[in-house]
């Protein structure tokens, strides 16, 4: 295996285990949903000897797609590993969905890779999502290179497909292909024209055969190669190639195969290849090969920041098994078998079964997860292949290997040395905006809820839950409807927790229309001491956002002082609990004017009840108003959605407070929106935009609900 050991521990099947970082590749799949990535890896794993029969995607039998969600929809639904080795290297394919709701799982797999493979399908194209994508890939230097799926498929057509990504997939170097398909009489692909040597690859007899380009071929890869070759000079740091270039010099393929490895290394060229499923595996091994050939390994591609627990910046890590355990969990998963699963990459040092590690989780206060910093010991490493898991007794740096035992990991933790804690910069996590809220389906839900919804927040960090206490409600707050299913279907199928949803009321406020006064009385004649307390006050509305005020004008000892403060608790207690419909009452001023008490039988809870009963009554002789939540809202969307965002935010009764154009073709549109338009529109904004708009959200106080909204609550 040329230094690629194999490991092999208790009868399992063996699991490809590099010695040295620079024998591993790790490879994130990316592209629209259906683009064919699934099919893609399931076809690298079959031509890598890894798998003995290629699974399919329409009966749930691939590799990477186990999750019963995934099956039952035949679509990607979290990112999934597996490790195989190719010409003496280890190489790790990262697979992750397309789906907008599924993105935190993209996040993930670009952090855990050095190199990325765009997976285009030739009848389907680019979407915009993916060609974001491209620029943020562009904007961090991550290696690319681009793979045409679909070439059996009835209109297919790989010139276009080409055309396309050269026009959409721009800046960073060139975008070109580095073979062009050819084809059998009846239009079947059947092979591809290497475009640096010209020899023909071919399938026709079901595996990858070399020979010589036919003289009918120089036509059609004279002009392609040559653009192939002044696009690969032009990113050479060589200076000297491209004089002679010019001068008509020939430059030998020798020459040119290692300037265009090295550029593609860089991230400064993206290569064009195809692939196929008929005949099976068409294409697979020459892209295994421009794995290995052309992208980096993890000592050629940039660490993660990290630094100590406490903040203080640290040397730069580098990827190097003998340094300082730094690893990241990416994924989180339940295995029915072996219990708790965290995928981890590590990015320096060297784990080993059984190892006391440091687990660091700090999070962002309003995300529902809880800061943590544990030491455990891990369990058994495994090289994973899907859901199959095969022991492995290290894991150098560069590796991405599963993690059993580690019971407080989540994903995004950071692993390290007990006696050398450190925590890595997060990735970028999207902030989940469609809250859906859920109650337990029966009594025997309830008692399982709480736990289930613990164990599934620890595996998914776009996940947030709320208990809103205004409003009762239990609120799961995902990424869109696909995403709420997959928590539903999770909570069911692995937790045995059903659960039912119903609409999210938004939390509103009451507040006075009109200055009122009230009177509370509590007398009992019987039932023993502390049953007598009369309060009188009077209640004035505020401007909206001034809060709470009381008031004392109490004279002559008519409540004695010490019970002033019990009614004060009273009136506030009741405030939470509201004086129409149940939400909390603001922006009044209570003051107290009069009241009588009893040396023997007044007590601090019987003035308290008496401050909520004078409350209750002030507000039955006065109309009540509702105030609504207002949020200000950041959307980020290209230049061409601008007219029609700003229009849908104004039949959200929205008020834009400015425009702003930024990098990229892009702008920024700021607005004051009331939350209860707010709902769906996280669904309604990629809707809108196709796909390519964002929006960021932060509460901007209350403001009095349209009295037609208001009465339609209030029952009036």
């Amino acid at each position: 295996m040329n230094g690629v050991e194999m490991s092999e521990k208790r009868g399992a099947k063996a699991a490809p285990l590099a010695t040295q970082p620079e024998q591993i590749r790790n490879v994130v799949l990316v592209g629209p949903t259906g683009s064919g990535k699934t099919s893609l890896m399931e076809s690298l794993l079959f031509a890598a000897g890894a798998t003995t029969r290629m699974g399919k995607v329409e009966d749930g039998s691939t590799i990477g797609d186990v999750d019963p969600v995934a099956i039952k929809q035949r679509r990607s639904v979290g990112l999934s590993v597996a490790s195989i080795a190719w010409q003496g290297l280890v190489i790790n394919l990262i697979d992750t969905p397309g789906y907008a709701d599924f993105v935190a799982d993209l996040r993930a797999g670009l952090r855990a890779a050095d190199a990325a493979l765009f997976v285009i399908g030739a009848v389907d194209g680019v979407d915009a999502a993916t060609q974001q994508l491209w620029d943020e890939c562009e904007s961090v230097g991550l290696p690319r290179a681009i793979v045409v799926t679909k070439l059996d498929k009835d209109r297919a057509d790989f010139e276009e497909t080409v055309a396309v990504c050269r026009r959409v997939f721009t800046g960073g170097g060139g975008v070109l292909p580095l073979h062009l398909p050819i084809h059998a009489n009846n239009g079947t692909p059947i092979g591809f024209i290497d475009l640096l040597t010209t020899q023909i690859h071919e399938w026709t007899t079901g595996k990858r055969a070399e020979r010589e380009c036919d003289p009918e071929h120089e036509d059609l890869i004279e002009q392609a190669r040559g653009e192939l070759i002044e696009g690969i000079i032009t990113e050479s740091e060589d200076e000297n190639l491209m004089d002679s270039f010019v001068a008509g010099h020939s430059i030998d393929v020798e020459t040119l195969t290692k300037d265009f490895e090295g550029a593609v290394a860089r991230g400064h060229f993206h290569p064009v290849l195809g692939h196929s499923l008929t005949p099976a595996t068409l294409g697979t091994g020459l892209v295994l090969d421009l794995i290995v050939r052309g992208f980096p390994s993890p000592t050629e591609h940039p660490l993660p920041v990290a630094t100590s627990v406490s903040g203080e910046p640290l040397q730069p890590l580098s990827a190097d098994p003998a340094g300082p355990i730094c690893a990241e969990v990416i994924k989180t998963t339940t295995d029915p078998y072996i219990g708790k699963l965290s995928i981890v990459r590590v990015f320096s040092g060297t784990l080993a079964a059984d190892q006391a590690v440091h687990v660091s989780g700090h999070f962002e206060s309003s995300s529902s997860h809880q800061d943590h910093d544990v030491d455990e010991r891990i369990g058994v490493l495994t090289a994973p292949l899907g859901a199959e898991q095969r022991p492995v007794e290290r894991a150098i740096a560069g590796s991405i290997v599963s993690v059993s035992k580690l019971t407080r990991a989540e994903t995004g933790d950071t692993l390290s040395s007990p006696a050398q804690p450190l925590i890595m910069e997060s990735w970028l996590i999207p902030e989940p905006l469609l809250p859906i809220a859920i109650r337990a389906h029966s009594t025997a839900d309830e008692d399982k809820l709480g736990p289930a919804l613990a164990r599934v927040l620890a595996e998914d960090p776009t996940l947030r839950i709320d208990q809103n206490d205004a409003t009762g409600q239990m609120v799961v707050w995902c990424l869109g409807e696909a995403h709420a299913d997959l928590v539903a279907e999770h909570l069911k199928v692995r937790y045995g927790v059903n659960v039912d949803t119903e609409e999210v009321r938004i939390s509103l406020r009451e507040t006075f229309a009109a200055p009122a006064r009230g009177t509370g009385r509590h007398i009992k004649q019987s039932g023993g001491h502390g049953q007598y307390a009369i309060c009188e006050i009077s209640v004035e509305p505020l401007p909206v956002g001034t809060g709470f005020e009381f008031v004392d004008k109490v004279v002559g000892g008519a409540v004695p002082r010490a019970f002033i403060g019990s009614v004060e608790k009273g009136v506030r207690a009741q405030l939470l609990k509201g004086v129409a419909i149940g939400y909390p009452v603001v922006d009044i001023r209570v003051t107290l004017v009069d009241g009588k008490s009893h040396s023997v039988d007044s007590s601090d809870m019987a003035f308290q009840t008496a401050g909520a009963l004078a409350l209750k009554d002030a507000a039955s002789k006065a109309a009540i108003n509702l105030l609504e939540p207002l949020m200000e809202v950041l959307v980020l969307m290209p230049d061409e959605h601008v007219g029609a965002v700003m229009s849908d935010l104004s039949t959200r009764r929205g008020h834009v407070t400015g425009t702003e154009s930024i990098a990229g073709g892009r702008s920024a549109v700021r607005a004051i929106v009331p939350e209860a338009e707010l709902t769906r529109y996280a669904i309604d904004i990629r809707s809108l935009t196709h796909g390519t708009g964002n929006y960021t959200r932060k509460s901007a106080g209350f403001a009095p609900m349209p009295s037609a909204g208001a009465k339609k609550i209030l029952g009036g």
